[in-house]
């Protein structure tokens, strides 16, 4: 099975999330394997508009699994506040591991 690695080359907003976002669709799992809740990423589709800081953006399609790695920075409580934002727009959080 392939696996595609999208990694930035800076510290700013370079487009990572989107391109995650579309590739997503294909495939089984999205890993997040570094980073903290400080810079974040929108996704956009048919349930709206979700800003996301530590779930992989894969989550929003149809079983995905969202894996957040050992290297992420975990914040309890805006991991808590994403899960809770997910869940009230009707997206499957089963999957976040």
């Amino acid at each position: 099975m392939p696996a595609y690695a999208v990694i930035g080359g800076q510290w700013g907003d370079e487009g990572k999330g989107k391109i995650i976002d579309y590739l997503a669709g294909n495939v089984d799992a999205v890993v997040r394997y570094a980073g903290g809740n400080n810079a974040g990423h929108t996704v956009v589709n048919d349930k709206g508009t979700f800003q996301l800081h530590l779930i992989p953006s894969g989550i929003c399609w149809p079983g995905v699994y969202g894996i957040i790695g050992n290297g992420v920075v975990v914040n309890p409580d805006v991991m808590m506040g994403e899960l809770d934002m997910l869940r009230s727009r009707d997206i499957d959080i089963s999957r976040i591991y």
